[in-house]
């Protein structure tokens, strides 16, 4: 890989990892009814399908049960986001019905996000702060790569796979 390349990669990934995570935690704690539009349309693939989501241990179906579950069934949250760190997992990753977009880009891979903080469930100033851990896939998202996120203001990368963990 040249060095610019190199370079491009991790300014794409760092960038893109931040807006995520800015993005995707405003949600959770105020924006529920977006949480679906964070995710990768389902697909299915040998042994399960996408998006794989895990949150605390209990694997949830779809983006949409994903979403449902924050707006009826948990506690307004109220996450902290401490720290995250990002790394390219495939450089050369493309979308199902695409097109490689041009390696300088820097839009053709697949980012891994960690993430750790405390979140509150409830009224925040009652709620005891739990840790947690949590770790996204991210994927480039074919409606951006095809040029329609100026038009409906598509996110560049969706959810693929998310695993949550309330630290003990």
């Amino acid at each position: 890989m040249e060095d610019q390349e190199h370079v491009t990669l991790i300014k794409v990934s760092t960038n893109a990892s931040q807006y995520f995570v800015d993005s995707y935690f405003a949600a959770l704690n105020g924006r529920q009814n977006t949480i679906a539009s964070f995710y990768m349309p389902p697909a299915s693939m040998p042994g399960g399908s996408l998006p794989s989501i895990s949150f605390n241990g209990t694997q949830i179906p779809t983006a949409a049960e994903m979403q449902t579950m924050f707006e009826q069934q948990i506690p307004q949250p109220h996450y902290e986001v401490q720290c995250y760190d990002c790394h390219v997992v495939n450089p050369n990753y493309i979308s199902e019905g695409t097109q490689a977009r041009p390696a300088k880009t820097g839009k053709n891979m697949t980012i891994l996000v960690a993430v750790s903080g405390y979140v509150k469930y409830g009224n925040p100033k009652e709620a005891q702060p739990r840790a947690f851990s949590e770790s996204f896939l991210l994927v480039p998202n074919p409606a951006a790569a095809a040029g329609q996120q100026r038009m409906k203001n598509v996110k560049e990368w969706l959810i693929q796979t998310q695993t949550f963990r309330i630290v003990v």
